[in-house]
């Protein structure tokens, strides 16, 4: 039923791109795994090997907090509608931040996105496929509109607030660069 691949194929992107919804898993060593469902056509494959999520503000960071100590990433996608499927891509992540030099040229790969946070690309070592067969039927509606007009309505200045009251501390109490440059390795 599985099968476990080296690179994302022609027909695996094409997958990825049909998908509405996706789902993000990290960890660190110790304290909780964070699993959170993604859209917003948020996601890019950039090669057979590399992927970027544009990451907007939310109620919480937890991803940036663990891709800090622990780089490892899982991205998850399931067929909700025609052949059965899920497809999971194993890789390590690396985030930029809106000051970092990279950030220009990744969002120009998206359509704006207000309350934009940071980019994970992610470089994928395994591909995973298996057969989807308990995954229900479900039907896309459409795309939610509120976590949009929520930050266009906050503005950037009040986006930089939200950060700071919010997305500057994990739920294990490990802090979150965000809002000021931080330091590379």
């Amino acid at each position: 039923m599985g099968e476990k691949y080296t690179h994302i194929s022609e027909a695996q992107i094409s997958f990825i791109e049909r998908q509405h919804i996706f789902f993000v898993a990290t960890a660190m060593e110790d304290g909780r795994v964070n699993l959170s469902p993604k859209g917003m056509d948020s996601l890019r494959v950039l090669g057979p090997n590399r992927v970027a999520w544009l990451n907007v503000t939310g109620s919480g960071n937890e991803t940036a907090a663990h891709t800090q100590q622990n780089d490892r990433m899982t991205i998850m996608f399931c067929a909700f509608n025609g052949p059965p499927m899920i497809l999971r891509l194993y890789g390590h992540a690396r985030m930029e931040l809106p000051h970092d030099e990279q950030w220009q040229e990744l969002t120009a790969l998206f359509a704006p996105l207000p309350g934009a946070r940071q980019i994970f690309e992610i470089d994928v070592d395994l591909v995973h496929t298996s057969c989807g067969f308990g995954v229900p039927f479900f039907e896309f509606v459409g795309d939610r509109l509120q976590l949009n007009a929520w930050a266009e309505r906050k503005g950037e200045s009040g986006i930089r607030s939200y950060w700071q009251e919010k997305n500057v501390i994990s739920l294990d109490g490990m802090p979150i660069p965000i809002a000021e440059e931080r330091q590379r390795a």
